[in-house]
């Protein structure tokens, strides 16, 4: 009977749902940049995805109207308060361009995916050490969670589906 429990108990954490990625995207401008002044011209676009299961965070960036960068991070801080950085993001290109994906923590990567609105990503140039632009993460920001499926009398996760 001991054998019994303990197995059923085993499936039935099995059972639980399946974490997907959080997609959000924002547009970055100087305006949003706190402490400002940001570049009064500077602009751009960043989607991020986010798995909270394996912990990857993906970028896609692009910025415009600025500078040369010299870095780019995910910082955690709600809307116009400044934070620290929790993911060092590849410095754009001389086109503004940035892509990647990193590893972090996998509780640093559910929060991202659950509360997008308290991280922002900004991009720091020569001019504006502490920001040139800064958008608010927003989207998709809560996880989607998979359904288990019922297979040979025993319930997990769908592996069909993504």
């Amino acid at each position: 009977m001991r054998v019994l429990l303990i197995a059923t108990l085993a499936l039935a954490g099995c059972a639980g749902p399946q974490m997907q990625r959080a997609v959000l995207g924002v547009s970055m401008t100087g305006i949003q940049e706190v402490p400002g002044p940001g570049d009064p011209d500077g602009n751009g676009t960043v989607e991020v995805r986010v798995s909270p299961r394996t912990g990857e965070v993906c970028w896609n960036l692009y910025a415009r109207q600025i500078e040369p960068a010299t870095a780019a991070h995910i910082h955690r801080g709600a809307a116009g308060t400044a934070g620290p950085p929790v993911v060092t993001l590849t410095t754009p290109d001389a086109n503004g361009r940035s892509q990647g994906c990193q590893i972090v923590e996998l509780g640093l990567a559910r929060e991202i995916g659950m509360r997008g609105y308290d991280f922002y990503v900004n991009i720091h140039t020569p001019t504006h050490p502490t920001g040139a632009i800064r958008g608010q993460l927003r989207g998709e920001g809560t996880i989607r969670e998979r359904p288990a499926r019922q297979r040979d009398g025993v319930t997990g996760p769908n592996p069909n589906q993504q």
